[in-house]
């Protein structure tokens, strides 16, 4: 008769189911971040290259896309609201990394709780 490996059994408690469910959202939202991230990084760029472009025309108003409509505009006003686009995208873009850096350090606090008591049972790493 063989005895099955010592603690492969062990009692998940409501605490640990809680602990494991808050990694779970965690995580997903450090995905989400991720993404959005991405995309504002994306845009931010977008903005840098239409600044470098406005500075490179020739004429004294240039079209610019309001929601779906093109409106024209004179480049004064174009250049100081693409600022105004940049300025809000960078500050966006500095809270969701403070937000994915403390979604972090929560996941790694929780990481060492649950393989602290789970050890090998559990496994909270990307594949």
């Amino acid at each position: 008769m063989q005895q099955q490996g010592a603690g492969s059994e062990m009692e998940v408690t409501w605490e640990d189911q809680q602990n494991i469910n808050k990694f779970g959202r965690l995580n997903n939202r450090y995905h989400e971040l991720e993404d959005q991230i991405k995309i504002a990084k994306e845009a931010n760029e977008n903005l840098e290259d239409a600044s470098n472009e406005l500075i490179l025309t020739d004429e004294d108003s240039v079209r610019f896309q309001i929601g779906e409509v093109f409106v024209h505009m004179a480049n004064d006003e174009v250049e100081s609201k693409i600022d105004q686009m940049k300025e809000m995208t960078t500050k966006n873009l500095e809270k969701m990394e403070e937000e994915k850096a403390s979604l972090l350090s929560q996941m790694a606090e929780l990481k060492k709780i649950l393989y602290g008591k789970f050890k090998d049972s559990i496994n909270l790493e990307e594949d």
